[in-house]
Protein backbone atom coordinates (compact mmCIF):
# COMPACT_ATOMS: atom_id res chain seq x y z
CA UNK A 1 0.00 0.00 0.00
CA UNK A 2 1.64 3.31 -1.00
CA UNK A 3 1.43 6.57 0.87
CA UNK A 4 -0.94 8.22 -1.58
CA UNK A 5 -3.52 5.50 -1.65
CA UNK A 6 -6.64 5.82 0.46
CA UNK A 7 -8.21 2.60 1.61
CA UNK A 8 -11.89 2.28 2.49
CA UNK A 9 -12.36 1.21 6.08
CA UNK A 10 -13.37 -2.43 6.39
CA UNK A 11 -16.77 -2.38 7.99
CA UNK A 12 -15.85 -3.97 11.27
CA UNK A 13 -15.74 -2.52 14.75
CA UNK A 14 -12.86 -3.12 17.10
CA UNK A 15 -12.23 -6.80 17.84
CA UNK A 16 -14.37 -7.95 14.92
CA UNK A 17 -12.69 -10.63 12.83
CA UNK A 18 -12.43 -10.54 9.05
CA UNK A 19 -12.40 -14.05 7.66
CA UNK A 20 -10.46 -13.87 4.44
CA UNK A 21 -10.94 -17.39 3.16
CA UNK A 22 -11.98 -20.82 4.35
CA UNK A 23 -11.65 -24.28 2.82
CA UNK A 24 -11.52 -27.93 3.77
CA UNK A 25 -9.03 -28.34 6.57
CA UNK A 26 -9.14 -24.64 7.47
CA UNK A 27 -7.46 -23.58 10.71
CA UNK A 28 -7.47 -20.30 12.59
CA UNK A 29 -6.06 -18.47 15.59
CA UNK A 30 -8.06 -16.74 18.32
CA UNK A 31 -6.77 -13.24 19.06
CA UNK A 32 -8.21 -10.52 21.26
CA UNK A 33 -7.24 -6.92 21.95
CA UNK A 34 -7.70 -4.47 24.82
CA UNK A 35 -8.78 -1.72 24.86
CA UNK A 36 -11.24 -1.73 21.96
CA UNK A 37 -11.06 2.07 21.72
CA UNK A 38 -7.87 4.03 22.35
CA UNK A 39 -8.04 7.59 23.71
CA UNK A 40 -5.15 10.02 24.01
CA UNK A 41 -6.28 12.62 26.57
CA UNK A 42 -5.16 16.23 26.22
CA UNK A 43 -1.38 16.43 26.23
CA UNK A 44 -0.81 12.64 26.33
CA UNK A 45 1.51 11.09 23.75
CA UNK A 46 1.60 7.40 24.71
CA UNK A 47 -0.90 4.56 25.10
CA UNK A 48 -0.74 0.77 25.14
CA UNK A 49 -2.58 -1.97 23.27
CA UNK A 50 -2.55 -5.54 24.60
CA UNK A 51 -2.92 -8.42 22.15
CA UNK A 52 -3.69 -11.87 23.59
CA UNK A 53 -3.18 -15.16 21.75
CA UNK A 54 -6.02 -17.42 22.87
CA UNK A 55 -5.08 -20.16 20.44
CA UNK A 56 -3.05 -23.32 21.02
CA UNK A 57 -0.04 -22.43 18.87
CA UNK A 58 2.24 -19.43 18.33
CA UNK A 59 1.09 -16.75 15.95
CA UNK A 60 2.63 -13.60 14.47
CA UNK A 61 0.90 -10.25 14.01
CA UNK A 62 1.64 -6.99 12.23
CA UNK A 63 0.50 -3.70 13.75
CA UNK A 64 0.05 -0.65 11.52
CA UNK A 65 -1.40 2.81 12.10
CA UNK A 66 -3.48 4.75 9.56
CA UNK A 67 -4.96 8.22 9.46
CA UNK A 68 -8.75 7.90 9.58
CA UNK A 69 -11.01 10.40 7.85
CA UNK A 70 -14.50 10.66 6.42
CA UNK A 71 -15.10 12.15 2.98
CA UNK A 72 -18.27 12.23 0.93
CA UNK A 73 -20.00 10.34 3.71
CA UNK A 74 -17.53 7.42 3.61
CA UNK A 75 -14.72 6.22 5.89
CA UNK A 76 -11.17 6.25 4.53
CA UNK A 77 -7.74 5.16 5.78
CA UNK A 78 -4.44 6.56 4.57
CA UNK A 79 -0.82 5.78 5.40
CA UNK A 80 0.61 7.90 8.22
CA UNK A 81 3.65 8.16 10.46
CA UNK A 82 1.80 10.29 13.02
CA UNK A 83 1.32 7.23 15.26
CA UNK A 84 4.13 4.74 15.86
CA UNK A 85 3.53 1.16 17.05
CA UNK A 86 6.30 -0.59 18.97
CA UNK A 87 6.86 -3.38 18.16
CA UNK A 88 5.31 -3.25 14.67
CA UNK A 89 5.61 -7.04 14.29
CA UNK A 90 5.44 -9.62 17.08
CA UNK A 91 5.20 -13.37 17.61
CA UNK A 92 2.94 -14.37 20.50
CA UNK A 93 3.16 -17.75 22.21
CA UNK A 94 -0.09 -19.65 22.96
CA UNK A 95 -1.84 -18.15 25.97
CA UNK A 96 0.62 -15.26 26.06
CA UNK A 97 0.19 -11.49 25.58
CA UNK A 98 2.02 -8.81 23.64
CA UNK A 99 1.95 -5.23 24.88
CA UNK A 100 2.23 -2.75 22.00
CA UNK A 101 3.27 0.80 22.85
CA UNK A 102 1.59 3.49 20.74
CA UNK A 103 3.35 6.84 20.39
CA UNK A 104 1.62 9.99 19.14
CA UNK A 105 4.30 12.05 17.40
CA UNK A 106 2.44 15.36 17.40
CA UNK A 107 -0.29 16.63 19.69
CA UNK A 108 -3.47 17.81 17.96
CA UNK A 109 -4.20 21.52 18.35
CA UNK A 110 -7.41 22.75 16.75
CA UNK A 111 -9.50 19.59 16.57
CA UNK A 112 -9.44 15.93 17.52
CA UNK A 113 -7.09 13.72 15.46
CA UNK A 114 -8.38 10.27 14.50
CA UNK A 115 -6.50 7.15 13.48
CA UNK A 116 -7.01 3.40 13.29
CA UNK A 117 -4.69 0.59 14.29
CA UNK A 118 -4.97 -2.52 12.10
CA UNK A 119 -3.78 -5.74 13.72
CA UNK A 120 -3.24 -8.33 11.00
CA UNK A 121 -2.39 -11.95 11.69
CA UNK A 122 0.51 -13.11 9.55
CA UNK A 123 -0.35 -16.44 7.87
CA UNK A 124 1.82 -19.39 8.95
CA UNK A 125 3.78 -21.37 6.34
CA UNK A 126 1.62 -23.18 3.80
CA UNK A 127 0.62 -26.77 4.56
CA UNK A 128 -0.70 -29.28 2.01
CA UNK A 129 -4.50 -29.44 2.15
CA UNK A 130 -4.80 -26.67 4.75
CA UNK A 131 -5.96 -23.09 4.22
CA UNK A 132 -5.43 -20.96 7.31
CA UNK A 133 -8.00 -18.44 8.49
CA UNK A 134 -6.27 -15.13 9.21
CA UNK A 135 -7.74 -12.36 11.33
CA UNK A 136 -7.83 -8.58 11.11
CA UNK A 137 -8.83 -6.29 13.95
CA UNK A 138 -9.46 -2.57 13.55
CA UNK A 139 -9.13 -0.34 16.62
CA UNK A 140 -10.11 3.36 16.56
CA UNK A 141 -7.80 5.99 18.08
CA UNK A 142 -9.00 9.41 19.25
CA UNK A 143 -6.42 12.05 20.20
CA UNK A 144 -7.97 14.97 22.06
CA UNK A 145 -7.13 18.58 21.08
CA UNK A 146 -5.85 21.28 23.42
CA UNK A 147 -9.39 22.13 24.54
CA UNK A 148 -12.71 20.30 24.63
CA UNK A 149 -15.97 21.79 23.38
CA UNK A 150 -19.60 20.68 23.46
CA UNK A 151 -20.67 18.71 20.41
CA UNK A 152 -23.84 18.60 18.33
CA UNK A 153 -24.53 16.74 15.08
CA UNK A 154 -27.10 18.12 12.63
CA UNK A 155 -29.21 15.45 10.91
CA UNK A 156 -31.34 15.28 7.80
CA UNK A 157 -32.59 12.50 5.49
CA UNK A 158 -31.63 12.43 1.83
CA UNK A 159 -33.78 10.79 -0.81
CA UNK A 160 -31.67 9.32 -3.63
CA UNK A 161 -33.76 7.51 -6.24
CA UNK A 162 -35.65 4.85 -4.23
CA UNK A 163 -33.08 4.79 -1.40
CA UNK A 164 -33.01 6.88 1.77
CA UNK A 165 -29.94 7.93 3.74
CA UNK A 166 -29.69 9.46 7.18
CA UNK A 167 -27.01 12.17 7.02
CA UNK A 168 -25.16 13.54 10.05
CA UNK A 169 -23.06 16.71 9.79
CA UNK A 170 -20.56 17.18 12.61
CA UNK A 171 -19.19 20.73 12.78
CA UNK A 172 -17.60 20.07 16.17
CA UNK A 173 -13.92 19.70 17.09
CA UNK A 174 -14.30 16.07 18.17
CA UNK A 175 -16.07 12.91 17.06
CA UNK A 176 -19.53 11.79 18.07
CA UNK A 177 -20.79 8.21 18.24
CA UNK A 178 -24.41 7.68 17.15
CA UNK A 179 -26.00 4.35 18.08
CA UNK A 180 -29.44 2.69 18.10
CA UNK A 181 -30.66 4.83 15.22
CA UNK A 182 -34.35 4.55 14.34
CA UNK A 183 -36.60 6.73 12.23
CA UNK A 184 -40.34 6.66 11.88
CA UNK A 185 -43.03 8.32 9.81
CA UNK A 186 -45.99 10.23 11.19
CA UNK A 187 -48.14 7.09 10.79
CA UNK A 188 -45.67 4.92 12.74
CA UNK A 189 -43.79 3.21 9.90
CA UNK A 190 -40.38 2.19 11.27
CA UNK A 191 -37.19 2.80 9.26
CA UNK A 192 -33.86 1.54 10.56
CA UNK A 193 -30.27 1.71 9.37
CA UNK A 194 -28.57 -1.37 7.96
CA UNK A 195 -26.77 -3.78 10.31
CA UNK A 196 -23.06 -3.47 11.08
CA UNK A 197 -22.78 0.26 10.45
CA UNK A 198 -19.98 2.05 12.30
CA UNK A 199 -21.37 4.66 14.74
CA UNK A 200 -18.76 7.41 14.39
CA UNK A 201 -19.11 10.86 12.85
CA UNK A 202 -15.63 12.38 12.91
CA UNK A 203 -14.82 16.00 13.69
CA UNK A 204 -15.75 18.28 10.81
CA UNK A 205 -17.06 15.35 8.75
CA UNK A 206 -20.35 14.21 7.21
CA UNK A 207 -21.61 10.65 7.61
CA UNK A 208 -24.33 8.85 5.63
CA UNK A 209 -26.18 5.82 7.01
CA UNK A 210 -28.07 3.80 4.36
CA UNK A 211 -31.44 2.64 5.57
CA UNK A 212 -32.02 -1.09 5.90
CA UNK A 213 -34.57 -1.35 3.07
CA UNK A 214 -36.06 0.68 0.25
CA UNK A 215 -38.85 2.77 1.66
CA UNK A 216 -41.85 3.91 -0.37
CA UNK A 217 -42.36 7.28 1.27
CA UNK A 218 -44.87 9.70 -0.08
CA UNK A 219 -43.24 12.52 -2.06
CA UNK A 220 -45.08 14.85 0.27
CA UNK A 221 -43.20 13.52 3.34
CA UNK A 222 -41.19 16.45 4.69
CA UNK A 223 -40.00 15.19 8.07
CA UNK A 224 -39.23 11.97 9.93
CA UNK A 225 -38.92 11.31 13.65
CA UNK A 226 -35.37 10.37 14.68
CA UNK A 227 -34.36 8.64 17.92
CA UNK A 228 -30.83 7.51 18.78
CA UNK A 229 -28.20 7.54 21.50
CA UNK A 230 -24.95 9.47 21.43
CA UNK A 231 -21.98 9.90 23.76
CA UNK A 232 -23.54 13.14 24.94
CA UNK A 233 -27.07 11.82 25.52
CA UNK A 234 -30.33 10.78 23.91
CA UNK A 235 -31.43 12.14 20.53
CA UNK A 236 -35.12 12.71 19.89
CA UNK A 237 -35.98 15.14 17.09
CA UNK A 238 -37.70 15.74 13.78
CA UNK A 239 -35.45 15.62 10.70
CA UNK A 240 -36.08 17.03 7.22
CA UNK A 241 -36.37 14.80 4.13
CA UNK A 242 -34.56 16.45 1.21
CA UNK A 243 -33.40 15.40 -2.28
CA UNK A 244 -29.79 14.21 -2.49
CA UNK A 245 -27.53 16.98 -3.85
Amino acid sequence: MNASRNVAVIKVIAATFVFLFMAVGAEGQALSVLPVNIFFPQGQRTAVLTITNQGNSSTSVQIRAYAWSQRNGEDHLADTDAVLASPPIATIAPGDKQVVRLILRELPQEKEATYRILVDQIPPPAEPGVVHVVLRMSIPIFAQPAFRAACHVDFHVEREAAQLFLVGVNDCLRHEAIRDIALSTSDGQSIKTGPGELPYVLAGATRRWPLAALQALSPATETLHLTAHSDTGAIDEQVRVVPAP
